[in-house]
């Protein structure tokens, strides 16, 4: 159902969605705590950007970040409205880890939220093996991030 490809972050849908999805991650995250990437930061080299689709019509996106060679790191994992609920996210994720496999990635992290406004996510990355994890880079575990990782 779902046709998931990379994407350039040029289409007005694509930039709508990551921009809904930095507004939603600043009312739902205190000052200093939204890691989301806009746009300009999803084009960067060490970034891939996906976008999954029905019949062209946007349903997720996500991207993945390199860390190191052996290591990558998921980011900006969004659904469309529409599409919440119905595999968006999980079509999205699917695509994104067989990057990382693709890529011979050992593990693959995430930071996420632990507002109760983040439970679909939760639900979504440990139905894949996530587990949470110790802070990786530059994040800290606290009442409100939340770090997880799949080892490949």
């Amino acid at each position: 159902m779902f046709t998931v490809r990379p994407d350039d972050l040029s289409g007005e849908d694509v930039l709508g969605l990551l921009a809904q999805h930095l507004g939603l991650m600043h009312k739902w995250s205190p000052e200093g705590k939204v890691h989301a990437l806009p746009a300009d930061k999803l084009r960067a080299p060490d970034v891939s950007f996906f976008a999954a689709r029905v019949d062209g019509e946007l349903a997720a996106v996500g991207a993945l970040k390199a860390l190191d060679a052996v290591s990558g790191e998921i980011k900006s994992m969004r659904a469309a409205d529409q599409w919440r609920g119905r595999g968006a996210g999980h079509a999205i994720l699917v695509a994104l880890l067989a990057e990382a496999r693709a890529r011979g990635y050992q593990w693959v992290g995430l930071e996420t939220g632990r507002h109760e406004s983040f439970d679909a996510a939760h639900r979504l990355y440990l139905a894949h093996g996530f587990a949470e994890c110790a802070p990786f880079g530059d994040y800290v575990s606290d009442d409100f991030s939340l770090c997880m990782r799949l080892e490949l």
